[in-house]
Order: C-alpha cells, then structure tokens, then sequence
C-alpha cells in the first residue's frame, strides 16, 4: 500500500499546505473588503446587512448539502473545481454592479489641487471635501455672496459616518439632496462637518426613508446662487428628478448586487467544507489525522498575505485608475486571479478513492444530540450569540475606520495582526485549556470580546483599533479552542465531526446571519456605537448566564476503564461466595469448563 501514489502523505500534505495558503490569498483579497465596496456603491447599512445575511445564510445551510451529494456520488474533485472555477466568473459580475449616482464619484490626483467627494449610502452621513488653491480676494466676482461664517470656519473634523450624539457638535446639521455634484468654488476653502443620516417617518417605506429630503436642505450650487435655495423653480424640478432618479438607482443597484452575492455565494460556500472533509478521510485511512489539526494555519497565513498584499495594491493603484469604478473593483480582479491559481493546485488535491460505508444520518443524530444535552444546548446559544456579535464587527468595523480616516492598508493590517496573535498563540492551547478548563476558557475568551466590542465603539482614530486587535488571539483562538474541545468531548463516538461542523456551520452561520439583519437597520436608525454598546451588554448578560448555569449542569462521569481492570488485592475477597458473583470471573470459568469438557 506504501507504493500506491494514493496513499504519499507526505506529498498529499505538501499539496494540502499548498491549497489552504492559496485559498486563504485568495478569501483575504476580497472577504473583508466586501462590505466597503457595497459602501462605494452607495449601499445603505440596512442593505449592507440584508445582502450579508443572506450571504451567511447560504454559506451556513447550502454548503453541508453539497458536500453530502458530492460525497455521495463521488464528485468531490469536480465539484472544487467548479467551485473554484465559477467563483471566480461570478465574482465578476459584482464588478458590473451599477454604483448609485456615478456623477458624486470624482477622484483627481493633481498635485496642484484636489478634488474629493465621498459618497455615503443613503441614510449614512455624507462628507463633502472641496478643497482648492486660495485666490485673492480681487478675483471674486463681483456681487458673489459669501459663504456663510459658520460654514467658512469649520475645521476638517472626524467624518464619523453616523449620527453623532447630543452635544457633540454646535453646527445644526443639513441634509444633503441625492443627485447634486459639488460644482467648482472659485477662490474659496469648504470643508463640511459630518451630514446627519435621514431617518424615516412610521408612514414612509423603506427605500423612500432613506431619501427624505428635509427643509433645511443645503445643496451646494456654483455660480452665484445663494446657498440654501434654488436659483428658480427650474433648480426645484432638477432637484425633484435627481431624487427620483437616485431612487431608482438604488433599487437597481441593490437588486443586482443581491442577485449576483447569491449566485456567488452558491458556488463558492461548498469549497471548504468539501475540502476539508476529502483531506480528512483521506488521512483518516492510514491514522494520521492528529496532522490535520495544524493545517488552519496554513490558511490564516494566506488570508494575512491576501488581506494586506490587496490593501497594498489598491493603495497604490488609487491614482492610476482611469476607469469611473470605485476603487474595489481591485479586489475582486485579485480574487479571480487568485481563484485561477488555486484550481490548477485543486487538481492534486488529495481526495480518497475508496469509499467507506458510513451511515447518512450522523447529522440528525448530531442534531438530536445536542436537543438531548442541556450543555451543548447552552454551548449552542453562546455560539450563535458569538456569531450575531461577530457579524457586526465584520461587516461595518472597516467603515468606522474609514471615517477616521483610516486607509485599506491600516484596515488589513489590524485584522491580520489578530490572526497572526491567535497562531502564535496556538503552541499554549493544551495549557490554556488544562490551566483554566474548557468553560473557564469560553469565559475569558467572551469577556476579552465584550471588552473589544466596548473599545471600537470608542474609536477616536484610525490607528487606535490596533491596540484592541491583540486580544482577538483569546476572543477568536483560545475562545473557539475551547469550544472545539467541549463539543468533541460531549459528542458521542462517530459524531464529533459532524457536531462541530453543525457548530461552525449551522449555529454559528446563523447567528451571523441574524447579527447582520439587525445590524444594519440599528446602525441606521442611531449608530454603530450604540450597535457595539448593545452587544456589549447582551454578550455580558450572556456570560454571566452562561457561569452561573454551568456548574448546575448534570456531569455525566466518564468510565476509568484502567481502574477496573486494576483490581487491588485488599478490594477482593477470599470466599468463593463472593467470588461467583463477579460476572467476570463466571463467565472465564464456564468457559474453561466447557473447554475441558
């Protein structure tokens, strides 16, 4: 059998190294990033959410259904293929994507002067920067009004991108109308603070909500029409067509990118889940599966690559774009690339050939297993707790560092200096775990998350998330460790896999899910600081829940077979009375007497 090229470990290990770096570029080039592009699009934080719940729903339920059929039929390595292959046309499309109102996108790199305007979904706060060389005051056109002084002495300030809180700010805030572009300001320094989000009113649908347009509407004309007023009803009527023009295209823009997520998300979520279990069995037929569990790293190593090589190049690449496409259609152009390279290394994958007959149900046996057990039952609530709160970190941390004017660079860099933190933590895990126990362990791991969750909603600058990043090694490693250890000691034989996968999966994709559905709307309707506070106080409620039910649990005792078998002679007893009793030493004594018979 050590001849058969089926059964090379060493070679199957190397390719599988291989796969898992390629496929951790390839995530980190666009994953994270994702919801900073629909940004650019113009996308509001509600339509953010509902397109990354959607995403995580199909990721959660999709992906065990094709892993099964592929097993079953034995198409493992034509479906990581197809996978692969049309993950990477279908991201694409969302290249294709019509972004809101294309006239407010405007990027100049002249050295001389600049010109930046960038748009916020609607209902998000707008920043409005116009900056040019100051003029004489002889060069004003005569009869030309003023900018107003309290609008002339604004300072640059920290573009938050949400409401901000009472007292924060002197200035009464105004609404920008969708559809203006920032016309040339002659001889004059405008710099605007942060526009307030529009909320709608109980009897306004949705989409209109985020397009209500109030009467302290300020558009910024050129020319000599006053600020605050339309130069004749002319003016009104554009302004009214403009409305619903980019209402329009936000319903289009939505649509379409809803579309073409799911479709990508279809064909990229099986990839993993297939993958791993190939690689699994494949080692599992000659024991040496204890070398699996080192091989996550391979993949963190990747998506840290992936993640800060992409933010790299986009940061580069940003005054060399000619096309009128926002800025992170480069990430996905990296993602295709990459894709291409990972399905030449899916070709040598190793995926076993011979098929060992298993029984199909070990998922509703997972299922009814944790139904059974009160402590997988409150393990199972932590995970989909976790995965609400992650999901808000995900989706819109990046956009919080962005209106502190933070770059993708920064934004790379802080999320693959938590991944570097959990694998150089990884040689402690067996210490940790004996030092603190498995529950002491989730506990740490849940209060190092409250307090990170309680640190980003007090973000000051772009830098200042990066102190906060180092405890994601406990809240993401040793939190997920502990997890991991619990369910496979609590599974029964044959269900361990099958358990964690509906952990990772099921629970956790569902509460990700749902995290990102709620998320949006409250990041909408007050701010992404009260969105963090909020999960602050229910990951806190939950933990204290969680501490105080744990030891009222029953504990099951675990069977010390050695000590049966290791019988002290104190514990027996010389009469044969007693002896007899022992079912052990009867059935050994019929059984030589029927031999000698």
């Amino acid at each position: 059998m050590s001849a058969n090229p089926q059964w090379d470990i060493s070679r199957a290990l190397g390719v599988a190294r291989l796969f898992y770096l390629v496929c951790g570029v390839r995530d980190g080039c666009v994953t994270p990033f994702l919801t900073l592009y629909l940004r650019q699009l113009g996308l509001a934080a509600p339509w953010v959410g509902i397109l990354m719940g959607t995403k995580h729903l199909i990721a959660a339920f999709w992906a065990p259904v094709c892993a099964f059929l592929a097993k079953s039929y034995q198409k493992r390595r034509a479906l990581l293929i197809a996978s692969l292959l049309g993950s990477a046309g279908a991201s694409l499309l969302m290249v294709l994507v019509p972004q809101v109102d294309k006239d407010l996108v405007h990027r100049s790199c002249n050295g001389s002067h600049s010109v930046t305007t960038t748009v916020p979904p609607p209902g998000v706060a707008l920043t409005v920067t116009v900056t040019s060389a100051q003029e004489p005051a002889s060069n004003h056109p005569t009869g030309a009004p003023s900018l107003p002084a309290e609008m002339s002495t604004i300072g640059i300030g920290e573009a938050s991108g949400f409401r901000k809180g009472p007292g924060e700010s002197a200035q009464e805030p105004f609404t920008h109308v969708p559809g203006y572009s920032v016309g040339s300001v002659e001889g004059a320094r405008i710099t605007s603070r942060v526009l307030h989000p529009i909320s709608s009113g109980v009897n306004s649908t949705p989409w209109e909500g985020s397009f209500k347009v109030g009467s302290t509407a300020l558009p910024l004309l050129a020319g000599r029409t006053a600020l605050g007023r339309p130069a004749n009803s002319s003016a009104a009527k554009g302004t009214a067509r403009a409305l619903h023009l980019s209402l329009e295209g936000l319903q289009w823009t939505f649509f379409l990118s809803l579309g073409f997520m799911v479709f990508w998300e279809l064909l990229t979520a099986p990839l993993e889940q297939v993958a791993d279990d190939s690689l699994y069995e494949y080692l599992d037929f000659v024991d040496a599966t204890d070398r699996y569990r080192s091989l996550w790293i391979w993949k963190m190593l990747g998506m840290s690559a992936g993640l800060c090589g992409i933010a790299a190049l986009v940061g580069q690449l940003d005054c060399f774009l000619t096309t009128n496409r926002p800025r992170g259609v480069v990430h996905f152009y990296g993602y295709s690339l990459v894709s291409t390279l990972a399905l030449l290394v899916s070709t040598a994958f190793p995926i076993p050939v011979c098929r060992r007959r298993e029984p199909s149900y070990k998922t509703v046996k997972a299922l009814s297993l944790v139904g059974g057990d009160p402590r997988l039952v409150l393990l199972a609530f932590t995970v989909f707790l976790i995965g609400a709160a992650t999901s808000t970190v995900q989706n819109f941390l990046f956009w919080h560092m962005e209106d502190h004017g933070s770059s993708e660079l920064v934004m790379g860099f802080s999320v693959a200096l938590g991944w570097l933190g959990e694998i150089l933590l990884h040689p402690f895990k067996t210490t940790l775990l004996r030092k603190l126990s498995r529950v002491g362990t989730v506990g740490l791991g849940l209060g190092c998350f409250v307090g990170q969750l309680l640190y980003y909603s007090f973000l000051w600058s772009w830098w200042s998330v990066l102190p906060a990043q180092v405890l994601s090694a406990i809240s993401g490693g040793a939190l997920w460790w502990a997890v991991r250890a619990s369910v496979e000691d609590l599974a029964t034989p044959g269900t361990e896999r099958p358990l964690s996968a509906m952990f990772r999966g099921h629970f956790y994709g569902g509460g990700s899910s749902l995290g990102s559905f709620v998320g949006g709307f409250v990041v909408m309707r007050f701010s992404l600081a009260v969105l963090y506070q909020a999960c602050c106080v229910v990951l806190l409620l939950w933990l204290a829940l969680f501490l105080s039910l744990q030891p009222r649990l029953p504990q099951e005792r675990k069977i010390n077979y050695s000590r049966l078998l290791a019988v002290e002679a104190s514990d027996t007893s010389d009469s044969e009375q007693e002896t007899e009793r022992d079912w052990l030493v009867k059935a050994m004594s019929e059984e030589h007497s029927d031999w000698k018979g």
